[in-house]
């Protein structure tokens, strides 16, 4: 099976470069091509709570955690060559765990998607090697270079 290279890119910036921002952009942008499929909105909703979590909003990652995991469950355990069934348990851990954060606070962590599919993990080990991680991250949209504009 092909996969997607957005879905590629996605898997790249979110597992090697934890980079939750551009998962986000290549997500969207397959989400959209794909009809608003509601596994790809999860997927990356899990990116965007991640985002703002280690940005110090809370709220904002919970009320993410929260929806991708509601969705995430509803998927077969293997779904798009993953382990989705890890990712629900670790995606409701984290939704609880910042639901309690005012009265327990947590350092924040990554997570990992792990690979199920070899031929999933063979892709993207070749489009990692042409994505360029971004150094530094991007923290939000970016406007064109004003030298460009007309």
């Amino acid at each position: 099976m092909a996969y997607e290279p957005l879905y590629l890119a996605y898997l790249v910036y979110f597992n090697r470069d934890r980079d939750y921002f551009e998962c986000h952009e290549v997500l969207e942008e397959l989400w959209l091509a794909h009809e608003r499929n509601p596994l790809y909105k999860a997927l990356l909703q899990v990116a965007v709570g991640l985002y703002h979590f280690r940005n110090n909003n809370v709220r904002g990652a919970a009320i993410m955690m929260d929806r991708a995991h509601e969705v995430l469950g509803t998927y077969p355990a293997d779904s798009l060559g993953i382990d989705l069934a890890k990712l629900v348990r670790e995606v409701e851990a984290y939704a609880e765990q910042l639901k309690a954060y005012a009265a327990h606070p947590f350092p924040y962590y990554d997570l990992t998607i792990d690979i199920l599919d070899p031929t999933l993990a063979e892709e993207v080990k070749l489009a990692a090697a042409g994505i360029t991680p971004n150094q530094p991250q991007r923290r939000g949209p970016q406007r064109p270079d004003k030298a460009h504009r007309k």
